[in-house]
């Protein structure tokens, strides 16, 4: 396996992970898709060798990413006085998710 192929996988395997990350952040599955592709490129343009937990810097890398959204919606301005109800998933990895149950309790 060469190394493009081994980036490959090791995301593939955190995909859901990360996207569960950025949807929490930003309430938005659209931004969360956008962020998580943008970790992808910087993943994949980036020397991994020396990291150990491939998990938890692809984590990291999706929060810094969805911190840079927020700081550029802070920046534009954008009106975010309206109620914001996050968008529903509509699909769940199986188990239980305390706060998907807790919002799905309070419609």
């Amino acid at each position: 396996m060469n190394h493009n192929e081994w980036q490959v996988e090791q995301f593939e395997e955190h995909r859901k992970h990360l996207q569960a990350v950025a949807y929490r952040m930003l309430g938005s599955l659209g931004e969360a898709d956008d962020a998580v592709q943008e970790s992808w490129i910087r993943f994949n343009r980036s020397n991994t060798e020396a990291v150990e937990n491939i998990g938890g810097w692809l984590t990291t890398i999706v929060s810094r990413v969805c911190l840079d959204m927020l700081r550029s919606r802070k920046s534009r301005r954008e009106d975010l006085s309206i109620v914001h109800t996050p968008e529903p998933v509509t699909s769940r990895e199986e188990g239980s998710d305390p706060e998907h149950e807790g919002l799905l309790a309070t419609r």
